[in-house]
């Protein structure tokens, strides 16, 4: 969310968006998405993972600690107000630009041996690099990751964040 932010990130002095809410996948921009959107909830109701939840203003938007996003698309598919929409046919469009960073806590960064974050993803974006120590320290491919959070809910220590970049 480079560039501008919304009158609620500059009262709560969030100046660099980084609290903005993760909306469900196919969002529209966010000023767009909070004009279109009528907070009716069908899409909270439609997600099978039971991800998507009523945030501020009743509008939806992602708790990765309930799950990850398959990306089914049934949220879309209820989205009647169209704040939610596929791309056109043949669009390589992403879902959505969020992706997946390992912070400060990580238990590899105390010498713990820890790999859960890269069990759990199937994009292969997180990998263990082995160090001189011989505990293996995470690596993120960021190209790789598609923002499922499939990493995030099963990580022991809340390591790992999900966000626009």
């Amino acid at each position: 969310m480079k560039g501008s932010i919304s009158r609620k990130q500059l009262f709560s002095g969030d100046f660099g968006g980084l609290r903005a809410p993760i909306r469900p996948p196919w969002a529209l921009a966010e000023e767009q998405f909070l004009e279109a959107c009528s907070q009716c909830g069908e899409c909270i109701t439609a997600c099978a993972q039971g991800i998507l939840k009523s945030g501020r203003g009743h509008y939806p938007q992602v708790d990765f600690q309930q799950g990850e996003c398959t990306f089914c698309g049934d949220c879309v598919r209820q989205c009647q107000d169209a704040a939610l929409s596929f791309p056109p046919p043949g669009s390589e469009a992403s879902p959505w630009q969020v992706r997946a960073y390992i912070g400060d806590g990580c238990l590899a960064w105390k010498s713990i041996d820890c790999r859960t974050c890269g069990e759990q993803c199937e994009q292969d974006a997180i990998f263990f690099r082995f160090s001189v120590r011989g505990i293996p320290r995470p690596e993120l491919h960021a190209d790789n990751c598609n923002g499922c959070g499939a990493c995030r809910a099963p990580c022991p220590v809340d390591a790992i964040t999900l966000r626009v970049p």
